[in-house]
Order: C-alpha cells, then sequence, then structure tokens
C-alpha cells in the first residue's frame, strides 16, 4: 500500500523518533508499504517520520543509481533501531533532495563513511561500514530519525535563502507526483 508522504511544516518531522521491539504490530506490511512508496515516488530511501510514524526505521534502495556507481546494484535495505556511531573520511558535497521537501535540492556536505550498528527486518543485530553514496543515503535518512532536514546542514546564508521555498511548502504550494500532506 502507498503512504502518503509527510512534507516540511509537518511536526513529526521535527521529533526524536522512538526504538521499536519485535514484535511492532505489522511490521512486514510497513516495511512493504515504505519500499513501494519510495519507488512510486521515485526515491532511494524513506524514513518512518516521513510517512507519519515518529520510529527509528528506514529503508533504502540505492540500485537505481547503480550505473554511476556500481557499488549500489544490491543495496537494498531495511534499518531498525540504527545508531551511527561512528562519522569519519573526508568531507564530501553532494546535491541532495528529499521527498518531504518537494522540488528542493541543495549542496549538502557528509562525512565519506559510517559505522552503523542496526536491526535488519528480522531483528538480526548488525555493525557495518559504509562508505561513497551508500554512506551518504544512509545518513540522509539518519537524519530524519532525530529531526533533521537536509536543509538544516547547508550553510548559513543558503537556509536564508531557501526560507521562502520552505514557508512555501509549509503552506502547501509545491508540486510532487506521489501522495503528500502537511500534518
Amino acid at each position: 500500500m502507498i503512504r502518503t508522504v509527510y512534507v516540511y511544516g509537518s511536526p513529526v518531522l521535527r521529533k526524536v523518533a522512538q526504538n521499536i521491539t519485535p514484535d511492532y504490530p505489522k511490521l512486514d506490511a510497513l516495511i512493504a508499504d515504505m519500499f513501494e512508496t519510495m519507488e512510486q515516488s521515485d526515491g532511494i530511501g524513506l524514513a518512518a517520520p516521513q510517512i507519519g510514524l515518529s520510529i527509528r526505521l528506514f529503508v533504502v534502495d540505492g540500485t537505481p543509481l547503480a550505473d554511476d556507481d556500481p557499488t549500489l546494484k544490491d543495496f537494498r535495505k531495511v534499518f531498525i533501531n540504527a545508531q551511527i556511531t561512528e562519522r569519519f573520511g573526508e568531507k564530501v558535497i553532494y546535491n541532495e533532495g528529499c521527498l518531504s521537501l518537494p522540488g528542493l535540492h541543495e549542496d549538502v556536505e557528509r562525512e565519506s563513511k559510517i559505522r552503523i550498528r542496526y536491526h535488519d527486518e528480522k531483528f538480526v543485530e548488525h555493525e557495518e561500514v559504509y562508505e561513497g553514496m551508500a554512506a551518504r543515503i544512509i545518513q540522509h535518512e539518519y537524519d530524519h530519525l532525530d529531526g533533521i532536514l537536509f536543509t538544516d546542514r547547508v550553510s548559513p546564508i543558503r537556509k536564508q535563502l531557501l526560507r521562502s521555498k520552505l514557508n512555501a511548502i509549509a503552506k502547501g504550494k509545491y508540486s510532487a507526483s506521489y501522495k503528500c500532506r502537511i500534518g
């Protein structure tokens, strides 16, 4: 089932999400819905707060970028109760977008490598290191779990320049090819 994506101005996007347990109701269906919503929206990641749920869950699928970055060929994963334990490597700037900020793209600086501890969809615990685009995708989605949007990571001058665009999104003045709401 395709879920509605909450956009800038929705309070759920600014909350710190809560951990869940293996008995979270209908978790398998929720994960399937999140992948379907992300794919229908042409996204490569989706965090639960973006569909109105303040829980520590996000899904990623970097395979649409595999032609440009072969390391993403099989990068389709579920992250539950994730904790980034280390960010390292060089800082890299890349132009990011977000389903919760329709039509907005900005250069964001992030570390090139991360170490993350998380549970998969079967609640098996993992600790892994990611780098490059996979690390960027994870960091972007992980930020949603802490109530952070990519626009929070741009320079103060860029934030000032974005203010009118952000206010417009919060007032419902945006265009998106997927179901959105402010809530």
